[in-house]
């Protein structure tokens, strides 16, 4: 599917507006998501703004390369919401809003008085999104949490690794982002529910719950076996075929790899990928004539396709096996991808142009649409929208902006 538009109807939540409160990733991811369908997404900050324009930046006082990747196609304005001044503002932008997104520490919402109970009886159709590390009414509900506390808490630590080595996090941060895109996929059924009903209502995500869902086949090993799921490097989780394994490739580059796989489900893939190789005769060998010998014999499978792969490059290896039907990966690294032509054609990266930074190279949105196209666009700078949006959603005259500005209230 082309990456450009291919309808004059726009955008699928045309229309539809977010008042963004949230910071650092799980919560900007969702509503990054719903900026990337249409949505008008106004992103509330504090006058001095979110903690995270400032996080890893290499550049002091300039945008961090980590907020601009997840805050594109956002309008910003600011609020100082321990003023009571900036409070009642907060409560008109929501009056003009369909969705509300959070992802403060424990309490902090509450505390500062835009709790879901609170914010439903100023606008009873919002539809009030929060993210948690842990739920509200459980034993770590007062805890903090990141993207690799949920891994830890949500199990998928306890199957990343070697059998022998320490847990790992996933480099994917399925915590964070993963959370982010399960609450999107709520707001979206909720807004559905809301076309009958006429109502809002409350979505929440938990973090430490998200995880087991990106992790269901890893219960599948527990079922099995009756046991939890172990480590199992780059084995299948379920540990029932062979080869399944990145395997060396010609270069020597940490990342001059090709991935492997054949399939559990029949021999189909072992044999041809025994057929590619000249290897026929061990097509009858009794220990790999099944995809559970082969797993039992899995080393002198590594070895035998390591002595292989070697000769080529990793995306010859891909391109060979893949045209014979056999399942192979190159191991592609972030430079690898943000430069490949096809990607940049479909729009999977894109690049924007930042005030400052100048040309910045992203990934885009992946999901594609017949009937709804939006163009990436940076990710805006602090109180960049301030005179637009309260002007256009709230009336306001620049004398009286500008008032907010002399009164530190924005």
């Amino acid at each position: 599917m082309s990456a450009t538009p291919s309808s004059p109807n726009g955008a699928a939540l045309k229309g539809i507006r977010v008042i963004d409160l949230t910071q650092f990733e799980a919560g900007p991811s969702c509503t990054e998501t719903l900026a990337w369908l249409g949505a008008d997404v106004i992103k509330v900050e504090p006058p001095n703004g979110e903690q995270s324009r400032g996080a890893s930046t290499d550049k002091r006082g300039v945008d961090s390369p980590y907020f601009m990747l997840l805050n594109a196609n956002k309008r910003c304005v600011t609020l100082n919401l321990k003023d009571e001044k900036g409070k009642q503002i907060l409560r008109d932008l929501i009056k003009t809003g369909d969705i509300f997104v959070e992802n403060f520490g424990p309490g902090t919402i509450e505390r500062m008085g835009f709790s879901y109970d609170e914010v439903k009886k100023i606008n009873p159709r919002i539809i009030y999104a929060q993210i948690k590390g842990f739920a509200s009414d459980g034993p770590y509900a007062n805890y903090l949490s990141f993207d690799m506390i949920a891994q830890a808490t949500g199990g998928s630590m306890a199957i990343n690794g070697m059998p022998d080595g320490p847990p790992l996090r996933s480099g994917a941060t399925i915590g964070d982002t993963g959370s982010g895109l399960h609450t999107v996929i709520g707001i979206l059924a909720a807004l559905y529910q809301r076309v009958a009903t006429g109502r809002g209502q409350r979505v929440e995500v938990v973090m430490q719950e998200v995880v087991p869902n990106l992790c269901r086949i890893s219960y599948a090993a527990q079922a099995l076996g009756g046991k939890p799921a172990i480590r199992n490097g780059n084995q299948s989780l379920l540990g029932s075929t062979s080869p399944s394994q990145a395997y060396p490739c010609k270069g020597g580059g940490p990342n001059d790899y090709c991935f492997i796989y054949s399939s559990r489900a029949t021999n189909r893939h072992w044999e041809r990928l025994l057929e590619f190789m000249g290897r026929n005769d061990l097509k009858d060998d009794p220990r790999y004539t099944t995809p559970e010998m082969r797993y039992e014999n899995r080393a002198s499978v590594d070895e035998m396709l390591s002595a292989w792969t070697i000769n080529f490059d990793k995306r010859e290896v891909m391109k060979m096996l893949g045209e014979a039907g056999v399942a192979a990966g190159a191991v592609f690294d972030t430079k690898d991808l943000s430069e490949d032509p096809h990607l940049r054609k479909r729009g999977i990266f894109v690049t924007v142009k930042h005030p400052v930074r100048g040309d910045f190279t992203m990934p885009g949105f992946p999901v594609k649409m017949s009937e709804s196209f939006v163009p990436v666009t940076c990710a805006p700078m602090l109180g960049a929208q301030n005179d637009e949006v309260y002007a256009e959603l709230l009336g306001m005259s620049k004398d009286q902006v500008a008032e907010l500005r002399d009164g530190k209230v924005i």
